[in-house]
Formats: structure tokens, sequence, C-alpha cells
């Protein structure tokens, strides 16, 4: 079965690239934290992109192969787009998405943390947490702002 693998140069360039792009993500953050991080070696996301890498080397070696023209280079290059659409889209969206949620379970905890002293604290104490909990970026103000005068004016254009 190895030497299988072996002959199959589209085959094994893909998972060649793949390793090689698992390997960089170790040795990259190594010489970012100067701190080996083996986790990485399975892990998806982080630079290179091995998805990318394998998909890539996947439908360069079939050009090779086989040709341009040739309808298996087709096959891997629409697949190689879309991987990396997926890749630059939705895992990039589902990552932001796992960052937030983090960020909201750290924030619920310290809340629940806080509240077992809220009582202890003094009128003027939590008037100051209180609004830190309840206040807006100014971004999030605009945003909100425009929200308001496009749902007014798409009302209005229905109603009348």
């Amino acid at each position: 079965m190895f030497n299988l693998i072996i002959s199959n140069f589209p085959l094994l360039c893909g998972i060649i690239a793949i390793i090689l792009a698992q390997l960089l993500k170790v040795i990259i953050r190594f010489f970012v934290t100067k701190q080996w991080d083996w986790r990485l070696l399975s892990s998806s996301g982080n630079m290179p992109s091995s998805h990318t890498s394998g998909v890539t080397a996947l439908a360069f070696a079939l050009a090779i192969q086989e040709g341009l023209d040739s309808p298996l280079f087709a096959i891997a290059a629409i697949f190689a787009f879309i991987v990396m659409y997926d890749a630059t889209g939705v895992r990039r969206q589902s990552g932001k998405h796992s960052i937030m949620i983090n960020q909201l379970i750290r924030d619920f905890n310290r809340l629940i943390e806080e509240m077992r002293t809220w009582s202890e604290k003094d009128k003027v104490q939590k008037q100051e947490e209180l609004l830190e909990l309840l206040g807006h970026e100014p971004s999030e103000v605009l945003a909100g702002a425009i929200l308001g005068v496009f749902t007014t004016f798409l009302l209005y254009i229905i109603m009348l």
C-alpha cells in the first residue's frame, strides 16, 4: 500500500504539502514565541494553511502530470478554489465566532464572581461597574444609528 502512495505523484505531493505546512506552523510559532507547540501538528488554522497547501499541491501535480487541459486538473482546480474560499470565508468566520464565545464565557464567569461581592460595594462603585457592562463602542452606536435610519426608510417605502 505504501508503494501505491509513493507511486501516485499527485497524492504524494498533496500529503507532503500538508505535512510540511503543519511542521511550518510549529516552526513559525517557535520563532514568534520561543516555545515549541507540538499541538499545532494536528490543528487547523494558523500560518500556513495546510488545507490550501494540500489542494494546491494536488492540482499543480495533476497539471504537470495530466496537463492543463485535463478533466482531472479541472476537478482539482475547482476543488482547490472551493477549499481556499471556505478557508478564508466560513472557517475564518467560525474562528472569529469562537473568539467571541470564549470572551463571553470569560465575561460571564467574571460577572458571577463580581456578583458574589456586589452587596458589599457602595453605590458609586455599583454605578461605575454597571456603566462598564452596559456601554457601547462608538462603532456599535454608529451601526445602531444606521440600522435605525435604514429600518425607518424601509418601513416608509412599504407603508406608502
